[in-house]
């Protein structure tokens, strides 16, 4: 299941809706709740949050969270179309290769590294 974080601009959700309906907004269906209660949200898929914040870095790599994966953005609001247009292409993919990852993207280049 794909989570938008509270922070992630609603063109965006939009725009991946289109690929997958069934995202979970935090801002629509949560506002408000922490980043631990994100985490710790009862889903049983993959988990996959897509964020601006950084501290999602954080509760992976320090404190060792393993049932999620992390799309981490790093963007200018000018620069919002093309990271639609990367997200889209990433997600275009089977979301299971994304299993176990944290995936920065930039408008000029996607790191993806292993959590697990």
């Amino acid at each position: 299941m794909i989570i938008a974080d509270e922070n992630i601009d609603r063109n965006i959700i939009n725009e991946l809706r289109k690929l997958h309906p069934d995202i979970l907004s935090i801002g629509e269906s949560y506002p408000g709740i922490s980043d631990e209660e994100i985490i710790n949200l009862p889903i049983t898929s993959n988990k996959i949050i897509v964020t601006e914040d950084k501290d999602f870095g954080e509760w992976v790599f320090a404190h060792q969270k393993k049932n999620i994966s992390v799309v981490f953005l790093r963007y200018h609001h000018k620069d919002k179309s093309e990271i639609i247009s990367i997200l889209k292409s990433l997600f275009l993919k089977n979301l299971d290769e994304l299993e176990g990852k944290f995936i920065t993207i930039t408008t000029k280049k996607v790191r993806i590294r292993n959590i697990n």
